[in-house]
């Protein structure tokens, strides 16, 4: 069953548009969001409209001093007056991180569209909740990083964690989950598993088998890296094995979900070779494993996605088909067939993900 499926999107998201030549691009939500209109499977769901989070819930994950600091570059009077150095500390002289005026609201609009998600399974009112303008997994405490300012993912994990939940975190992005992960290294209640390119070629360098936790928290944090032309058997052969051993054994109550999409090989920014034909099984997964352990609760989020119109939003209409439980009326814009590298490639890409596993499987004593 997809019980009460809640979507949150409004307008106001497009205030998240951090340059006009940046990769991310708030189009991308609107595209995906109107492509769930289209196919009709809004009809099964309820629109909710977005709020901004408040400080206070920002500082569930951000110290006070970040959050004021990225008031003060929203300002075009006051940013003059913060030294470099402290610009730089905080990220925000790389043109992965662009200064603007709206940076404070548009990403403090996007942690509240996650919030309002959260918010609407906690209530009991639904099941699942899609925050497609979600997922800006890289920000550290008081660091913006890989175009993500305020990380409104740890945002709701830690937001239900304090409602007394076990939280797992599954990240599917092609990019290295690190700031949810460095945000939750220590602490035994939120699990997060990243499968991710990795980061021999690919930002931000991490995600290896053997980060794993530190202190209470080691063994509650698990990555699977990918090498390049990694495509979809191989990929959906290691979400198979890794992702419901490691769920059944930690025993969630709620499943967040980081969703991004740039897994694609017509993603500009990555190498993977991956097609939209993931999506399905990625879907029907999260929703099957949300029923099995956490009585349904399941928040997914965006995440990456830089094939703007190509790729983004059948990938994430998709995932949404799966969620409300009507993939027969996503599946024409499915693609229509996978992408497979030549034989050398596959050889890598296969030796490559057994050596991984077999790491992994060392370190959280489960051999996948």
């Amino acid at each position: 069953m997809s019980g009460q499926v809640a979507l949150v999107y409004g307008d106001a998201l497009m205030k998240h548009h951090l340059s006009d030549e940046h990769p991310l691009q708030p189009i991308r939500v609107q595209l995906a969001v109107d492509l769930i209109k289209s196919t009709g499977l809004i009809e099964h769901a309820h629109l909710l409209p977005p709020r901004m989070a408040t400080d206070q819930e920002l500082e569930l994950v951000h110290s006070a001093e970040y959050i004021q600091l990225v008031r003060k570059l929203s300002d075009p009077v006051m940013r003059r007056q913060v030294p470099f150095e402290v610009i730089d500390g905080a990220g925000y002289a790389s043109a992965d991180n662009p200064i603007s005026d709206a940076l404070h609201e548009g990403t403090a609009l996007v942690a509240g569209a996650s919030i309002v998600a959260a918010e609407a399974i906690q209530s009991g009112g639904f099941l699942h909740a899609f925050s497609p303008s979600g997922g800006l997994h890289h920000a550290h405490r008081a660091r913006a990083s890989g175009f993500c300012t305020y990380n409104d993912a740890a945002i709701v994990c830690q937001w239900f964690k304090k409602r007394g939940h076990r939280v797992a975190y599954v990240d599917v992005d092609v990019h290295h989950g690190d700031g949810v992960e460095d945000i939750f290294k220590e602490d035994p209640d939120v699990l997060t598993i990243s499968l991710h390119e990795s980061g021999h070629w690919l930002f931000p360098g991490t995600g290896f088998p053997e980060e794993s936790g530190v202190g209470p928290g080691m063994g509650f944090a698990a990555n699977v890296p990918f090498v390049p032309y990694t495509w979809d058997e191989p990929w959906l052969s290691a979400f198979d094995r890794v992702v419901p051993a490691l769920l059944r054994r930690f025993k969630p109550t709620v499943l967040v979900t980081q969703d991004g999409c740039d897994t694609h090989h017509l993603d500009p920014l990555a190498h993977l070779a991956a097609t939209t034909r993931i999506w399905p099984r990625i879907g029907a997964t999260f929703h099957e494993l949300a029923h099995e352990l956490c009585e349904g609760r399941w928040l997914a989020l965006g995440g990456g996605g830089y094939a703007i119109r190509e790729v983004v939003p059948r990938a994430w209409t998709l995932l949404f088909a799966e969620m409300v439980q009507h993939p027969e009326l996503a599946e024409a814009i499915n693609d229509p067939a996978t992408v497979v590298p030549a034989p050398e490639a596959q050889e890598r890409v296969w030796a490559a993900l057994h050596k991984d596993l077999r790491r992994l499987g060392e370190f959280h004593g489960i051999e996948f």
